[in-house]
């Protein structure tokens, strides 16, 4: 972020703060986000020294990430309906602040990283109780239901989540012109065992390891809700338990952190109905397929030159692994 850019951040939170001491007295972008950008600001205010975040769009962003107004009231949702997130603070839609459109919250404290948290089993008091913990918050997300005048830009909730989700993974397949005979597998796969529509709820459709800061005491909030929608709940528990999240802890089936055991449970005493296994199975191995197709994405931004970086290129080396596992998966659907 550039001096002129800071200057008028700091103009800008004067103003929507109604306070006119405010100043930023230091301003770090964190690691992580290959989609969007998070700075660290250190604020002193007439209230005193303020810990934010600002969240902010890269250079480069997909068609189906949310904008940051749209997740900036995802969050204020979310913290109405009793979901740990970070306090929502202050939106601005003008991207002639700082380059882009951002949203401004409150700095919480704890580890996100997927491949520390899975090595941590003090994490939340323990495996079984975060995982619990992990199935409650989950629960509380899909509390959350249509019609939300302050949701409406997600739009209607597809009439069958399933079969949504099955062509938007060949729309993009298709889309991006490069034979994937295995994907395309599954997803015959999964059209021929298809569960029945349920009713729609908020989906976060990215909750995951790496997307939940954890600290001694369990969940301290959960983080980027730029893919979320209107769907099947057992959406989320399938992407928590896909393989791939598990940052090589497969036996701990609920994100490499805990039991799914204990995460279904924890999920079934918050929302009052046990979880349907298989139909979290089958949104598992769609997980995989949905994974599969962002990493070749990802890599083509990389390859196409839109946007070169290390990690997107790295990304796409993970397809072959995914499609051995939506092989294996597929044969018990």
């Amino acid at each position: 972020m550039t001096e002129e850019q800071l200057t008028r951040l700091r103009d800008w939170l004067a103003k929507a703060s109604g306070d006119t001491t405010l100043r930023v007295a230091n301003a770090k972008k964190l690691s992580g986000g290959a989609i969007q950008q998070n700075w660290a600001l250190d604020a002193e205010t007439a209230q005193g020294p303020q810990r934010w975040v600002m969240r902010t769009d890269s250079a480069a962003t997909l068609a189906v990430s949310l904008p940051r107004t749209a997740e900036y009231a995802l969050l204020r949702a979310a913290r109405d309906a009793g979901v740990t997130v970070p306090e929502p603070l202050f939106c601005c839609a003008d991207a002639g602040v700082t380059g882009a459109p951002f949203f401004v919250m409150r700095r919480v404290d704890g580890i996100a990283l997927g491949p520390r948290v899975v090595k941590d089993a003090t994490l939340g008091g323990g495996r079984e109780r975060l995982a619990k913990a992990l199935g409650r918050e989950l629960a509380r997300i899909h509390s959350i239901r249509p019609p939300r005048a302050d949701l409406a830009f997600l739009g209607d909730p597809p009439p069958d989540a399933a079969g949504a989700a099955i062509a938007a993974m060949r729309a993009r397949l298709d889309a991006a012109g490069t034979p994937r005979p295995v994907l395309e597998w599954g997803l015959r796969a999964l059209e021929r065992t298809a569960p029945a529509p349920v009713p729609p709820v908020l989906v976060h459709n990215d909750y995951r390891t790496g997307n939940i800061m954890l600290d001694a005491g369990g969940v301290t909030g959960v983080l980027d809700w730029e893919f979320a929608a209107w769907g099947d709940g057992h959406t989320d528990l399938g992407w928590l338990c896909a393989k791939c999240w598990r940052f090589g802890n497969t036996a701990m089936e609920a994100g490499g952190i805990g039991p799914r055991a204990a995460l279904y449970a924890g999920y079934a005493d918050a929302s009052g109905a046990p979880v349907d296994e298989g139909r979290a199975f089958w949104w598992e191995v769609m997980a995989h397929i949905r994974w599969a197709v962002i990493a070749a994405d990802q890599a083509m931004r990389h390859l196409s030159g839109e946007e070169r970086s290390l990690e997107l290129a790295l990304t796409g080396h993970i397809v072959p692994e995914l499609e051995w596992e939506i092989l294996a998966m597929s044969e018990t659907l």
